[in-house]
């Protein structure tokens, strides 16, 4: 059987989320351990819970929300690079190493894969516009960070959000690439098709591409 890199952070009332957000709950409504025929949770939790896809709707006031993300970008061919910069943002001078060419999908390994679901990660090597530009005009439909953000923690401006709506570009946050080799894979990480949310989580996996079955 082939190998599946699950690359999603698990969804936990101890899960990082970002300062003043909304942590991961449940709440059992029904237990079979008092007499329910079923164990039934109402679950309280944030859009950008985990590992997540941005909507428009997140930075652009009359954005589409999750619901209506399409599902193209986030299935298919990706590629999977690591970068040694800890914080910045990160420009095409970054990725010199990597052959981006024919690439669809990039998912990009930092130290931050590294860290614990736990463990909120402030400072963390952010994408810069020339970055998104760049990939764009490769193809590129999709990036991805195990940042909890493409923008810098503290931006206000959210560059990098708007720079990848501009190119029409979608991007996944808080992915764990933990001991995935660099190289090209198979993408799956779609969103729910969540009506008014900002935010999807997903669960994000890689498998080898056909060729390599």
């Amino acid at each position: 059987m082939p190998t599946i890199y699950d690359i999603t952070r698990t969804i936990a009332p101890s899960s990082a989320v970002w300062e003043g957000d909304t942590p991961y709950t449940t709440r059992l409504i029904a237990e079979m351990r008092r007499g329910s025929s079923v164990n039934l949770t109402t679950l309280t939790l944030s859009a950008h819970s985990a590992t997540h896809a941005d909507a428009r709707f997140h930075y652009q006031a009359n954005g589409a929300d999750a619901a209506a993300l399409p599902l193209e970008p986030f299935i298919g061919p990706a590629r999977v690079v690591e970068v040694q910069p800890r914080s910045g943002s990160l420009t095409p001078d970054d990725l010199t190493h990597v052959d981006l060419h024919g690439g669809q999908r990039l998912l990009i390994r930092t130290f931050v894969s590294d860290t614990p679901d736990d463990a909120l990660t402030t400072d963390f090597p952010a994408l810069s516009v020339a970055l998104i530009d760049h990939l764009a005009a490769l193809g590129y439909v999709l990036i991805g960070t195990d940042a909890i953000s493409v923008d810098p923690y503290t931006s206000q401006t959210l560059d990098a959000h708007h720079a990848l709506a501009r190119h029409g570009l979608y991007n996944l946050e808080s992915l764990c690439l933990r001991g995935v080799p660099v190289g090209d894979y198979e993408l799956i990480a779609l969103p729910l098709k969540l009506s008014g949310a900002c935010a999807s989580p997903v669960r994000a996996i890689l498998r080898p591409l056909k060729g390599d079955l």
